[in-house]
């Protein structure tokens, strides 16, 4: 593959079978290779559905409080 000059920036033509399916990517330097990433426009709810859920079990503080009938106002 070869490399051209587009302006001042340094380019290459992306062959259709590596086409990214999105407008914008990230790239990134590993060494000497350069990783060229999709940005995913998933929003916040994608990014949660994805996070494995957690293992520990969180304590239970409300068993410390008093009782609602307890608490002065």
């Amino acid at each position: 593959m070869r490399l051209f000059r587009n302006g001042r920036n340094q380019a290459l033509r992306i062959p259709r079978e590596f086409e990214l399916a999105c407008d914008e990517a990230i790239i990134s330097r590993d060494g000497d290779r350069l990783i060229v990433e999709p940005v995913r426009a998933e929003g916040l709810l994608a990014l949660l559905a994805s996070l494995r859920p957690l293992e520990e079990s969180f304590p239970d503080v409300d068993e410390t409080l008093p009782p609602l009938d307890d608490v002065p106002l």
